[in-house]
């Protein structure tokens, strides 16, 4: 795929992705114009991925990062893109606890979940359907509301997997690696969607521009560092190499037949458990 060689004229994009290593490395050459993006321009808008979410739900993101949990909720006005996304082995969210707990007895417990609409959200209702007191609030907070006793355990995500010990937490659960083990799928994690509204020349264009900047990302490193850390003040160096080295692979560079066939499979599952509405169109823009 390369970027479109005319020039779209459009009003600048609205486009959305969190604050977060893995999406400041991706995104960076997109929004600072060093790849073609057919004439096309963005008005970045960075937030948590909740906040996306529900953005993306009130229809408010021309383009934007999601879970693929709040794809299930969305697919008659986005379609999912290629590039862009989180999707890979060894990077599932977390369930942990001041203490062990046998995952067998988490009825009753109160879990914090950071998001309804989140991947993890989607993922821990997979394992446990009949969960039922289930606290959400922002990712940043879920692991000092279980140091504190406040809720009995918590599912992490993000850079929350590589620093939850110095909480004195412990892991009951992998739902990454439960997933993988479920499917023989990776775990989709979050995916880049464009509103369908756009038209397919828009969204081609977008597509190729966000490979390009990924492929960016991956050959010039040090060019994005400037824009990572003015975005993750409080994470030290090693944690944001950690975190972009968990989350961004080949696969953000394109799904490909195995990412493509992991996102249908986790949908269907949800689907089929009743917490997605049912879906026929195309799910991919292309």
């Amino acid at each position: 795929m390369t970027p479109s060689p005319f020039t779209i004229h459009h009003p600048p994009l609205s486009l959305g992705f969190s604050p977060c290593p893995n999406d400041t490395f991706i995104f960076h050459a997109l929004v600072h114009g060093l790849v073609q993006a057919g004439g096309l321009k963005f008005t970045e808008r960075l937030e948590d991925v909740e906040t996306l979410n529900r953005l993306v739900l009130d229809r408010a993101l021309d383009i934007s990062k999601i879970s693929y949990h709040l794809l299930g909720h969305v697919r008659d006005d986005y379609c999912l893109l290629r590039s862009g996304g989180a999707l890979g082995r060894g990077c599932g969210p977390l369930l942990v606890a001041g203490e062990n707990i046998d995952t067998d007895r988490l009825n009753g417990k109160r879990i914090a979940v950071p998001g309804q609409y989140t991947t993890a959200a989607l993922l821990l209702r997979l394992f446990s359907p009949f969960l039922a007191d289930i606290e959400y609030m922002p990712f940043h907070e879920i692991m000092p509301a279980v140091a504190e006793g406040s809720v009995d355990a918590g599912v992490i995500i993000h850079e929350s997997r590589f620093t939850f010990q110095e909480y004195g937490l412990v892991k009951l659960l992998d739902l990454g690696e439960w997933w993988e083990q479920e499917t023989g799928h990776p775990i989709p994690l979050g995916g880049i969607v464009a509103k369908r509204s756009l038209g397919s020349d828009i969204i081609t264009a977008v597509d190729a521009a966000l490979r390009a900047s990924v492929e960016h990302a991956f050959a010039h490193p040090a060019d994005s560092l400037p824009y990572i850390r003015a975005h993750s003040q409080e994470m030290s160096d090693e944690v944001c190499a950690s975190h972009i080295g968990l989350y961004v692979n080949p696969f953000s560079i394109d799904l490909g037949d195995e990412g493509m066939a992991a996102v249908k499979t986790l949908l269907g599952r949800a689907e089929a458990a009743g917490i997605i509405p049912p879906y026929s169109s195309p799910l991919f823009c292309k």
